[in-house]
């Protein structure tokens, strides 16, 4: 893979470590931090050979600390709009490469960062993490996708408390409250157990990972009937697939299955 300024990527195994690289800014997502990211994620989605990826930030202080709030300060409304967007556009890359992205979070994941984490497939967290969306604290909303993932994740009420107070939780709160998966004491054991847990889904059918992540990220905005028809539709497609016939194969004959992602 290329290389970044701001982003290390290393990939071992099929399994794609991704690191923002910041750590005097405490990661902040600038936006040529976040055009790396973009670079990053469609090489991903394109890589039959990458098979899921670590999502984390350098040093031991900060997940991501937010966006850079310097660029923010230079915005207005027009910009804003440019902005928001743009960065959606990133998140929603990550969040649809088609691949588990597991975010791995030690120190602050805010704002932006939260954000991000959000977009992962899911989040494993060390005990010294703090989430939050401070915005309001700038006066400005979170414009990421924060204030529609983090209700989707946690509910309304607590997205709510979140949004509007601008406070910080813990990682006990975060897991108790569903944003986190797993806890972690320390970063060491969380990337281990992230590893184990993509070579784990790595084994499974390539396509049925990919269409079962499309159908429960695009079905949670649906009514549940559409969303039922999308499951269906869905599980439709997985049939149609070489895949499918060597899965049900290899359990009737008793083995374990060769998948080829077709």
């Amino acid at each position: 893979m290329a290389e970044y300024e701001n982003i290390l990527v290393e990939v071992e195994d099929g399994v794609a470590t991704v690191t923002v690289n910041r750590p005097k800014a405490l990661n902040a997502l600038n936006r040529k931090t976040m055009e790396e990211l973009a670079a990053v994620f469609n090489r991903v989605r394109e890589d039959a050979s990458i098979t899921g990826v670590i999502l984390t930030g350098a040093g031991e202080k900060a997940f991501v600390a937010g966006a850079d709030i310097g660029e923010i300060h230079e915005l207005n409304g027009k910009m804003g709009l440019a902005f928001a967007e743009f960065g959606q556009g990133v998140l929603n890359l990550i969040e649809n490469c088609g691949k588990p992205v597991i975010a791995c979070v030690n120190g602050f994941a805010l704002g932006g960062g939260c954000e991000i984490s959000m977009a992962c497939t899911f989040r494993y967290a060390t005990v010294k993490a703090k989430f939050g969306q401070p915005e309001v604290n700038l006066g400005v909303i979170p414009g990421y996708g924060g204030t529609q993932r983090l209700a989707r994740l946690v509910g309304e009420g607590r997205a709510m408390e979140m949004c509007l107070s601008g406070n910080h939780i813990n990682a006990d709160e975060a897991h108790r409250i569903g944003l986190v998966n797993t806890l972690f004491d320390d970063a060491e054991a969380m990337l281990a157990a992230a590893r184990d847990t993509l070579k784990l889904i790595a084994k499974k059918g390539p396509e049925a990972i990919r269409l079962c992540i499309e159908a429960l990220h695009q079905g949670l905005s649906l009514p549940l009937a559409d969303g039922l028809a999308l499951e269906a539709d869905r599980f439709a497609q997985a049939c149609a697939t070489e895949d499918m016939k060597e899965g049900t194969k290899a359990f009737l004959e008793k083995r374990k299955p060769e998948f080829k992602g077709k």
